[in-house]
């Protein structure tokens, strides 16, 4: 069991992002196409993290063209680019899946007050 807890401390980014669930996020993420590379943005609220260490796993959702769109990125994957904060927002949940089934401000999550 040592050595795969090794492994996984080699696969772990060294500066993992740090943001909360409820937050808005714009995440980098690299798009192969052939042999050319480019980045693209996803950008939206952060409704649930899962998992802990390597296999860490976070779903942001946004609304685009009034159809829900939700993704699941690894964040310690290396396709990951980066994850800005946009936002904070207050909750009172680990997981926002009941932003589902709400629509226009109803869907609105708080901004957290500095």
């Amino acid at each position: 069991m040592d050595a795969l807890k090794l492994i996984a401390q080699d696969s772990l980014k060294a500066e993992a992002p740090s943001f909360e669930v409820g937050d808005s996020v714009r995440v980098h993420v690299k798009i192969k196409e052939g042999d050319r590379e480019r980045i693209q943005m996803f950008e939206g609220t952060v409704i649930a993290k899962k998992h802990g260490g390597v296999a860490e796993t976070f779903t942001v959702r946004r609304v685009s063209h009034g159809c829900g769109v939700e993704r699941v990125f690894p964040l310690h994957s290396p396709n990951v680019d980066k994850v800005e904060v946009i936002r904070q927002g207050r909750v009172r949940r680990a997981k926002l899946y009941y932003l589902r089934d709400r629509v226009g401000k109803a869907a609105k999550v708080k901004s957290k007050i500095r």
